[in-house]
C-alpha cells in the first residue's frame, strides 16, 4: 500500500501532467490578438501556467513532510452510488436535451438533479414537488443570466428554446 506522502506526490505529478497536456493543447491555438489584445490562446496558457504552479506547490508540500494542514476525512467510508447516479443523469440529460429545450432549461434540469443527488448523499433529500420546483427555479435563476451574458454580452451562440435570443 502506498504511503500518504507518495499519494500526495502523485496528486502533484498528476497536476503537472495536466498542465503539460493543457500547454500542448494551447500550443495549437492561433495567437493572433483579438479584442483588447488578447488572443484565443490566452486562457489555455493561463490555465496551464496556473496548474503548473499548483503542481509544483503540491509536490513541494508532499516532499517536505506531506500536506500538514489537511483536515481529517469526513463523510461516508464508501461512495454514495445513488447520488452519483443522480448527478450523472443530470449531466447526461443536459448534454442530450440542450439542443431541444435550450440552454436555460437543460441547465436547470441538470442543477435540480445534481442537487437531488448531493442532498441524498447528505441524507437530506426530499421528493416533494415543492422541493423539485424550488431547485428547478434556482437552476433557472443561475442559468438565465449566464445565457444572457454569453448571448447578449459576448455574442456567443448558445442553444435557446426560442429564436428571440432571450430564452
Amino acid at each position: 500500500m502506498a504511503t500518504p506522502r507518495t499519494l500526495q506526490a502523485a496528486v502533484g505529478l498528476g497536476t503537472l501532467a495536466l498542465a503539460v497536456a493543457m500547454a500542448f493543447g494551447a500550443w495549437g491555438f492561433k495567437s493572433d490578438a483579438g479584442y483588447a489584445g488578447v488572443g484565443p490562446n490566452f486562457l489555455p496558457w493561463l490555465v496551464s501556467v496556473t496548474l503548473a504552479i499548483c503542481g509544483v506547490g503540491l509536490l513541494r508540500e508532499a516532499w517536505s513532510g506531506g500536506f500538514r494542514q489537511m483536515a481529517e476525512a469526513s463523510g461516508a467510508e464508501h461512495a454514495f452510488w445513488p447520488g452519483f447516479a443522480w448527478v450523472s443523469a443530470g449531466i447526461l440529460l443536459n448534454a442530450a436535451l440542450i439542443t431541444y429545450v435550450g440552454f436555460i432549461l437543460s441547465c436547470a434540469l441538470c442543477f435540480a438533479l445534481a442537487v437531488r443527488g448531493l442532498k441524498g448523499a447528505q441524507g437530506t433529500a426530499s421528493d416533494t414537488p415543492g422541493v423539485w420546483l424550488k431547485d428547478t427555479l434556482v437552476g433557472i435563476a443561475i442559468a438565465a443570466p449566464v445565457y444572457w451574458m454569453f448571448t447578449k454580452g459576448l455574442g456567443i451562440s448558445l442553444p435557446g428554446l426560442t429564436n428571440s435570443g432571450w430564452l
